[in-house]
């Protein structure tokens, strides 16, 4: 009885296997797909931002949430795909796009910071993009200046 027990255990604990390579998102590309796109020269592709990647918010009051926005195209000639968005802390939340953008298309980066607790004077943030460009990893910034 105890023989069937443990192979009856055993055959359910592996068949609750996963594999994350099939996993996917929204695009239908897995992390580990994006991930080689982004170091694939093949698969390189230029964007042109179509707003300042540097941008003056002007004065916000302590506590205020603002968002930032950075429009761009795919300039190449290759689907742009974003591996990954980040930013330098833990106030400024960025969105990435998670859909390859087809040469010619259009989109957005947002990221919203959160002055509450930070501060008064200027600070400047920073978003970390990464993408299948050269070079892959573009910096955009934008200051305010935070009141009371």
């Amino acid at each position: 009885m105890k023989k069937i027990l443990f192979v009856c255990l055993a055959a359910g604990l592996f068949a609750c296997g996963t594999n994350d390579k099939k996993v996917s998102n929204a695009d239908g590309m897995t992390a580990e797909e994006k991930s080689k796109a982004v170091i694939d020269t093949a698969n390189f592709t230029t964007i042109q931002w179509l707003d300042s990647t540097n941008s003056m918010l002007g004065n916000i009051k302590e506590g205020q949430v603002v968002e930032v926005t950075y429009r761009f195209r795919n300039s190449g000639t290759k689907n742009l795909i974003f591996a990954s968005v980040s930013a330098s802390c833990g106030c400024t939340v960025p969105e990435k796009p998670e859909k390859p953008y087809a040469p010619g298309e259009e989109g957005v980066i947002k990221a919203k910071f959160d002055s509450k607790g930070r501060p008064h004077g200027e600070a400047q943030k920073m978003v970390y993009v990464q993408a299948n460009t050269n070079p892959s990893m573009t910096t955009l910034s934008f200051k305010v200046n935070i009141t009371e």
